[in-house]
């Protein structure tokens, strides 16, 4: 399953679409990894995608891994499953609780990890230029690539990771939503309620 779900990140990443600002955006699918997994896992899962990408693809860069990592395999997978983790509560596994909070994970998840990306791009121009005071990687300022990155995530690939999450937690839940992170342990707990 943590293959599969490294799979599906690798996959679904190599979407990208160039915006204003210098930069890409694309779905990462961390959430519907954490959900299915667990944050941890997914953060093993898209770390590994995010490496794999960079040495074989160029994608990403290989001086930019412990930023994308960071990004797309820490905050976005536990912001993203804290959210779920509010909206679903202690609702059954098929509850529309799960897909909605999954769906709203994955939107705030990715919108949070493009905002990180939008100020490390903004502050490389102070931290990072020549003896002129010319940037030396990321050319634009802070309010450019925070504008960037935002606008875009919050009204497209936010809406594209939110969809994605959302559908696969429904088809899931109506094939076999044991396959939910903690869902047996949900089942035992419950089990142990009713006989009690």
């Amino acid at each position: 399953m943590l293959a599969l779900g490294a799979a599906f990140a690798f996959v679904i990443m190599m979407f990208n679409v160039p915006i204003p600002g210098g930069t890409t955006g694309h779905a990462v699918g961390a959430v519907l990894v954490a959900v299915l997994l667990g944050p941890w896992a997914a953060c093993i899962a898209v770390s590994t995608a995010l490496i794999v990408q960079a040495f074989l693809f160029g994608d990403g860069g290989i001086t930019c891994i412990g930023a994308n990592c960071l990004n797309m395999a820490v905050i976005m997978p536990f912001v993203g499953y804290a959210v779920y983790r509010l909206i679903a509560g202690k609702s059954d596994t098929v509850s529309p609780r799960r897909w909605i909070g999954a769906a709203l994970g994955g939107y705030v998840g990715l919108n949070a990890a493009a905002l990180a990306a939008g100020i490390e791009f903004g502050i490389q121009p102070m931290i990072a230029h020549d003896s002129a005071g010319h940037a030396l990687y990321a050319p634009y300022s802070l309010k450019v690539a925070v504008a960037a990155m935002a606008v875009e995530h919050l009204l497209i690939f936010g809406v594209v990771e939110a969809v994605v999450t959302g559908l696969v937690v429904v088809y899931i839940q109506k094939t076999d939503s044991s396959l939910l992170y903690g869902a047996i342990k949900e089942r035992k707990n419950s089990s142990m309620e009713e006989a009690n």
